[in-house]
C-alpha cells in the first residue's frame, strides 16, 4: 500500500511563457531560440535557485517552477521581470522576448521530473491572463503576499479560464507605468469632486450582489445630476470592488476630495443600507445615514435609496464647501469661492448678512459674468430683503434681480438648484407664476432629487391656493433633505398651505416649527399671526405681530398688498384680513 502512495505537498507554482513566441520564432527561429536559452541560463534559472525554488521543467517557450513560499515565488518573478526590462532595452520592440507569469499556491502531485494537479493548471491559466512583462496571482497567492510585500495589486475580478470549472479570482501585480502606486496623485478639479465606491455586500447572500451594485450605480447617477459636482464614473470607482480600501489613497488615485462608501445588511426580507460621506483631506465624516426597506420590490428600493442619498448629501456637501471657502485667503478667491461665501449668508436671516451676500455675488460676477449660480443668488437675496422690509429696494434693484434671474435660467440650463432659485425670484418679484412653474418643471426633469426645487414648487402652489399640491411637494423636499440648513423654510411653507386650507391650528403648529429652527423668519411669523387672528386669539396674534414689526417696522396693510402681488387674490385677502384683525395699520 505504501509503495503506491502518491506524493503530494503544498507549494507555490510559478508558470512562465514567452508572449508572442510563435511570431518571434516565425520571424527569427534560431535567433529567438538562442536568446531564450541565454535568458533562462543567465537569469531565470539562477533567480529561481536564489529564491529557494526548483525549475521543474522547461516547456519550449517557457518553464514551470515550484517554491516552498509564495513570497519567494513573487520576489523571484519580480526580479526576473525587472531584469528583462534592462535586457530588452537595446532590442527593437517587435523582437523582444517578454515573459508572462502566473503564480498560484495549492496542493500538487510530485514526480521526479514534473508536477501535476489543479494548482499547476491554475498557475498556467493565470500566466495566459498576464500582459507581456506582467505577473498575475490567484486569490490564494495574493492573500499570502498582500501584507508581506510592498506592492500594489490590481483586482481583475473573477476570471473564467480554460478547463477550470470554477471562476478564478485574479490579481495583477502593478508594475511600472501600470502601477497605481507609481502614478502621481491627480490634482483636484476646480469644483467639488466625489467618488461613490462599491458598497459592501454584508447580506451573506451572493445573489444580492447585483442589487448592491445596481443601487450604487443608481446613487452615482443621481449624484452626477448635480452639475456643481465632479463625479467619478462608475467603471473607475468599481475597480476598488472587493478590496480593502484606504480612502485617502483612493482619493489620490482618482483625484477627488470626497468619497461616499457604505454597506448593505439583510435580515429576513428587510435590508439596511448605510452610507457615509468622507472628506479625504481631513478624514472627517461629514454625513452618515441609514435606510431600511423591504426586498419585495428591489428596483423601487434602489430608486428610493438613491434619491434619499443624493438629496440628503447635497446640503452637507455644500456646507463643507462653504467652510472650505471661508478658510481660504481672500487674495485667492475664485468666482466659485465668492459664491460659496455668499451662499452662507441668506439662511442666517440678518439684514447685514443678506446685504453682504449681494456684495459677494456681485464680486463673483465681476470675475465671471456668466456664473449663473451667483446671478440667481442675487435675485433670491432681493426677495428676502423685500419680504423683511430691509432697505429701500429701488425699481432698478428689482429690475436687475429679474434680469439676472433670466440670465441664470439661460446660462444654468443644466443646474436644478440655479433654476429653482431663479424661478423663486421671478415668482416673488415679477409675479411670473407660469414662467416659474415651467422653470421648476425643467429643474425637476434634470434632477428629481432637487429638494429646493420641490420646496419652491410647494411654495408657489400654496400661495396660488393649491394647498394639497403644496404639502405634497414640500413633504417630498423634506424627505430628500431632512437636515437642510434651510429646513425652516419647509416648515414655513407647510404652515402657509394649512393656512390657505383654513386649517389654522395646523398652520400655527408648523409656523412654530419654522420659528423654532429660525426665530427671525417672517415667513413663519406672518402665517402664525393670521391663523391666530382667524381663530379669535387676538391677544396672541397681536403679540406675534409685535415680533414681526420688530424685524419689519414699516409694514402696513397697503405695503403688504403692494409686495404680495404674486398671491392668488383669495389668499391675499385671507392674509390681509388676519393682519388687520391683529392690528396692523392700514398705512
Amino acid at each position: 500500500m505504501s509503495e503506491g502512495r502518491v506524493e503530494r505537498r503544498l507549494a507555490a507554482i510559478l508558470a512562465v511563457d514567452v508572449a508572442g513566441y510563435s511570431r518571434l520564432m516565425d520571424a527569427d527561429e534560431e535567433g529567438t531560440h538562442e536568446r531564450l536559452k541565454a535568458h533562462f541560463a543567465e537569469l531565470v534559472h539562477p533567480k529561481v535557485a536564489e529564491h529557494r525554488g526548483r525549475v521543474v521543467k522547461n516547456t519550449g517557450d517557457g518553464l514551470l517552477s515550484e517554491f516552498p513560499s509564495v513570497v519567494d515565488a513573487v520576489r523571484c518573478a519580480l526580479e526576473v521581470q525587472r531584469e528583462m526590462i534592462a535586457r530588452n532595452a537595446a532590442t527593437p520592440a517587435g523582437h523582444r522576448i517578454e515573459f508572462r507569469m502566473g503564480i498560484n499556491v495549492g496542493d500538487i502531485i510530485i514526480e521526479a521530473s514534473d508536477i501535476f494537479g489543479d494548482g499547476v493548471n491554475i498557475a498556467a491559466r493565470l500566466e495566459a491572463l498576464a500582459e507581456p512583462g506582467g505577473i498575475c496571482l490567484s486569490a490564494a497567492a495574493h492573500e499570502q503576499v498582500r501584507d508581506r510585500l510592498d506592492l500594489a495589486f490590481d483586482d481583475l475580478g473573477e476570471q473564467q479560464v480554460k478547463n477550470i470549472a470554477r471562476p478564478v479570482r485574479t490579481y495583477r501585480v502593478a508594475l511600472g507605468a501600470s502601477s497605481r502606486a507609481a502614478l502621481p496623485p491627480l490634482s483636484l478639479p476646480d469644483k467639488p469632486s466625489l467618488a461613490v465606491l462599491p458598497f459592501q455586500n454584508m447580506t451573506g447572500d451572493a445573489e444580492q450582489e447585483y442589487f448592491v451594485d445596481g443601487m450604487v450605480e443608481e446613487i452615482t447617477t443621481a449624484i452626477a445630476r448635480l452639475p456643481w459636482l465632479f463625479v467619478i464614473a462608475r467603471n473607475s470607482a468599481f475597480t476598488y470592488k472587493g478590496k480593502a480600501i484606504d480612502v485617502k489613497q483612493v482619493a489620490q488615485e482618482l483625484g477627488v476630495r470626497y468619497v461616499l462608501e457604505g454597506s448593505v445588511r439583510k435580515a429576513g426580507n428587510r435590508v439596511r443600507i448605510t452610507g457615509q460621506l468622507i472628506d479625504t483631506t481631513t478624514g472627517a465624516h461629514i454625513w452618515a445615514e441609514r435606510f431600511d426597506g423591504a426586498l419585495d420590490d428591489i428596483f423601487e428600493l434602489q430608486d428610493q435609496v438613491a434619491s434619499n442619498v443624493a438629496g440628503a448629501m447635497e446640503p452637507k456637501l455644500r456646507q463643507s464647501e462653504i467652510e472650505r471657502a471661508s478658510r481660504k485667503p481672500t487674495a485667492n478667491l475664485t468666482a466659485y469661492d465668492l459664491y460659496l461665501r455668499a451662499l452662507a449668508q441668506p439662511n442666517r436671516l440678518t439684514e447685514e448678512g443678506v446685504a453682504e451676500a449681494v456684495v459677494l455675488a456681485r464680486r463673483a460676477l465681476t470675475i465671471d459674468p456668466s456664473y449663473a449660480p451667483a446671478a440667481a443668488l442675487i435675485g433670491w437675496c432681493r426677495v428676502i430683503q423685500r419680504a423683511h422690509g430691509w432697505g429701500a429696494l429701488s425699481q432698478e434693484d428689482i429690475a436687475e434681480a429679474c434680469r439676472l434671474a433670466r440670465q441664470a435660467l439661460e446660462a444654468g440650463r443644466d443646474d436644478a438648484e440655479t433654476i429653482a432659485q431663479a424661478a423663486r425670484t421671478l415668482f416673488y418679484l415679477a409675479g411670473e407664476a407660469a414662467m416659474a412653474a415651467a422653470a421648476l418643471d425643467r429643474a425637476l426633469a434634470l434632477n428629481p432629487n432637487a429638494a429646493h426645487a420641490w420646496m419652491t414648487r410647494g411654495a408657489i402652489h400654496a400661495l396660488r391656493n393649491q394647498p394639497g399640491a403644496a404639502i405634497e411637494a414640500v413633504e417630498r423636499a423634506r424627505r430628500l433633505s431632512p437636515f437642510d440648513p434651510a429646513a425652516f423654510g419647509y416648515a414655513a411653507n407647510i404652515a402657509v398651505a394649512h393656512l390657505v386650507a383654513r386649517r389654522f391650528e395646523q398652520a400655527i403648529e408648523w409656523a412654530d416649527r419654522a420659528l423654532h429652527d429660525q426665530p427671525r423668519t417672517v415667513a413663519g411669523m406672518r402665517p402664525k399671526v393670521v391663523a391666530l387672528a382667524h381663530l379669535g386669539r387676538l391677544d396672541e396674534a397681536r403679540a406675534e405681530l409685535s415680533r414681526t414689526l420688530a424685524i419689519d417696522p414699516k409694514l402696513t396693510i397697503a405695503g403688504y398688498r403692494a409686495r404680495s402681488h404674486f398671491m392668488a387674490p383669495e389668499v391675499l385677502e385671507l392674509y390681509v384680513d388676519g393682519l388687520r384683525l391683529a392690528g396692523l395699520p392700514e398705512r
